[in-house]
């Protein structure tokens, strides 16, 4: 005890640390659950703060979407007859998708992707790189498009930035996934699903068949592996046209 000091203000100053002392507790108690809590909010679901700038950000791509498919004009069109020839729509397809990609740039808008059975749609970006995949899945640039012909890889996040593949191990073999363009929907069906190693480049390699290819990290919440799903172009509707077309079988 400071003897400058009268005996009662000591006195005084134990309950007054007491009562900090409890509140400092009260407030770590408070912190620790709501810790626990956000770290249960973005394993049951998604971490909310990055899916508000993915939602943001995907209006803004939905809108400058929107205004190119308006203005867009193919280069070739599929002829307006009763009964299009799927091989020659699928021609004129290849010179389209051709012509949509010279007009991408990194970040911007590709097209739109739905999956039924996880219940997503949103606007697919141009790049894999981190500021792209923000803004949602995105299109491997070195990967073709829609009615190229060639494989299509779209990856996206798990967990953050609206976790578009949250759910990719819920996808089934027979599932169906439409990927719209400027010049066409193309309606793709699932028939596998497999995790590869991260460091696999091998299911970066195209071997010349239009398979949509979509990866997200795995396990969730790591990147030591990759979930992939592979599906199969088995129909086409050309823009301009209300006819659906079988895609051409594979050589």
């Amino acid at each position: 005890m400071d003897p400058a000091l009268p005996l009662g203000t000591a006195v005084r100053r134990r309950p007054l640390v007491r009562r900090l002392a409890h509140v400092l507790s009260y407030l770590l108690i408070a912190a620790g659950l709501l810790g626990l809590a956000w770290a249960l909010l973005v394993w049951r679901w998604q971490d909310p703060i990055t899916a508000l700038y993915t939602h943001f950000q995907q209006e803004r791509l939905a809108s400058s979407y929107e205004h190119r498919v308006r203005a867009y004009t193919p280069p070739k069109a599929v002829p307006h007859v009763r009964r299009p020839d799927p091989a020659a729509a699928a021609r004129v397809m290849a010179v389209d998708a051709a012509a949509w990609r010279r007009s991408l740039h990194t970040g911007g808008a590709v097209g739109r992707l739905k999956i039924g059975r996880i219940g997503l749609s949103m606007i697919v970006v141009q790049g894999t790189d981190h500021d792209s995949l923000k803004r949602g899945p995105g299109h491997y640039v070195g990967s073709g498009l829609p009615g190229a012909g060639h494989l299509i890889y779209i990856a996206g996040h798990r967990t953050t930035y609206l976790a578009p593949f949250s759910a990719i191990d819920r996808i089934r073999a027979g599932d169906y996934v439409t990927f719209s363009v400027p010049y066409g929907t193309f309606s793709y069906r699932v028939f596998r699903h497999y995790v590869v190693p991260a460091t696999d480049l091998g299911a970066l390699r195209d071997h010349g068949q239009e398979i949509l290819r979509l990866q997200a990290c795995h396990p969730r919440f790591f990147a030591t592996h990759r979930y992939l799903v592979d599906a199969r172009l088995v129909a086409f509707q050309p823009r301009g046209t209300t006819t659906w077309l079988r895609a051409p079988a594979a050589s």
